[in-house]
């Protein structure tokens, strides 16, 4: 998939950022894979900076590990 859609957070373990835009718009949506068939979204937020706010991806890390240490 290209990286205009769908890119990955370096030093996240696994962890993805899809980017999705309407209009004027941006939004972004992290996620994981799962047994490489599942798609996990853990949070999104609508981005208004060029870069990617930390405590959003802090977030996102956070999510994902309550998500693995609860299976």
């Amino acid at each position: 998939m290209p990286s205009v859609y769908l890119k990955y957070i370096s030093g996240s373990e696994g962890l993805y950022e899809i980017r999705i835009k309407t209009g004027s718009d941006i939004f972004r949506i992290f996620c994981f894979f799962e047994n490489e068939t599942l798609i996990v979204i853990v949070n999104a937020f609508q981005k208004k900076t060029q870069k990617t706010p930390k405590n959003e991806i802090f977030k996102a890390i956070q999510i994902k590990l309550d998500y693995e240490n609860e299976k």
